[in-house]
């Protein structure tokens, strides 16, 4: 029986997802943290379901957006353990990237650990998901690729702000957004995305 008065760290380690900076190589203009960018990653995630789902044909799966919406809120939450690995060497061969991805599930059974017992499976399933159904896959495609849409967004922030170190990583991830063939990827992009260079006064301003 568990005790009443147990402790447990699970939350405060993810809150501890603020001190840990992406884009380490990278000369930035402004600090972005995980736990900003899976706020990021998560509003964008939904926005791609519910666009999925309005695309999405008779028989098609139909994820529910606020379940793809929970998975990319946890989707870096292994880096309070593991740090933010740079994409060139997370990627760099395949045997790095194996490693990586054991590392990964390592640290998500570490950090469940610190969740009473009756909750670490659920909170396993965010942090390491199985991948093992249709729906599981889609639901990854679409937070990884609101995650790269959020990394696409930080290079239009950058450039607006002058810093001209991620224009060749914007053209990259760019380059991969467009690849990834998804009718709600493209909508975002063409729909939503080019504001995020706009102004102030751009984004206030109404039509009469």
């Amino acid at each position: 029986m568990e005790n009443r008065y147990e402790q447990y760290g699970f939350y405060a380690m993810l809150d501890r997802m603020q001190y840990i900076n992406r884009w380490g190589l990278m000369r930035n203009s402004r600090i972005e943290n995980i736990k900003e960018h899976s706020f990021d990653v998560a509003v964008i995630a939904h926005s791609l379901c519910l666009l999925h789902n309005r695309f999405a044909g008779e028989g098609d799966i139909k994820p529910d957006p606020f379940r793809v919406q929970a998975y990319a809120v946890y989707h870096d939450c292994t880096e309070i353990i593991t740090g933010d690995l740079p994409t060139p060497i997370k990627y760099r061969n395949r045997e790095i990237t194996a490693a990586y991805r054991q590392v990964e599930a390592e640290s998500a059974d570490s950090l469940c650990k610190l969740l009473p017992e009756w909750m670490r499976d659920e909170y396993l399933d965010l942090l390491a998901p199985s991948l093992e159904t249709e729906e599981q896959i889609l639901i990854h495609k679409l937070v990884k690729a609101a995650d790269r849409i959020s990394a696409y967004i930080k290079c239009i922030r950058e450039e607006s702000s002058g810093n001209k170190e991620f224009r060749s990583a914007g053209e990259s991830i760019a380059e991969s957004i467009r690849s990834i063939g998804l009718p709600e990827v493209d909508y975002f992009m063409e729909h939503f995305v080019p504001s995020y260079g706009y102004t102030l006064d751009m984004l206030t301003q109404t039509e009469d």
